[in-house]
């Protein structure tokens, strides 16, 4: 997803992430990919320049639901429709994933959906220059709530 892979090469590259990219990407590893909070927790934590223990922590438990004020288990953030509410213009995905840069706006955070004459124009071969979702949106928000809703 165009927007987490960006949030990922920006701390890479600069050991930042705004923090609402922190949240998509936070989201995305916990919910969507079922791994723990401590994973993420631990490679912000060697990664951000900015990092803080107390924040660290808490940001984690928020988006993992099990903190203190925690989000509920069932706010899962959809990486393309924040990718488009935040993103519009496609400035921060087009800085960090320049293999998507000639995309078109309308599928710059959803590139798989495009048709074949939009990916050809743009230079895109997906599997090859950008890779294909490694989880269905759909699909593994199903697997997260069922999985959060037994914690809870």
């Amino acid at each position: 997803y165009p927007i987490v892979d960006a949030g990922m090469r920006e701390l890479w590259e600069t050991g930042y992430m705004h923090n609402r990219v922190r949240m998509i990407v936070g989201s995305f590893l916990v919910k969507n990919l079922l791994l723990h909070w401590h994973l993420g927790e631990d490679w912000f934590w060697d990664t951000l320049v900015d990092a803080d223990l107390a924040n660290n922590s808490a940001g984690w438990q928020w988006i993992a639901g099990c903190g203190a004020d925690a989000a509920p288990y069932f706010r899962i953030f959809n990486p393309v429709t924040q990718g488009k509410k935040f993103d519009q213009n496609g400035e921060y995905v087009r800085r960090f994933i320049p293999e998507l840069k000639k995309m078109p706006d309308k599928y710059l955070h959803n590139p798989w959906e495009a048709p074949e004459k939009v990916l050809v124009e743009a230079g895109v071969q997906l599997g090859e220059d950008y890779p294909l979702p490694i989880v269905t949106l759909s699909d593994s928000r199903e697997r997260a709530l069922e999985a959060f809703s037994e914690l809870a």
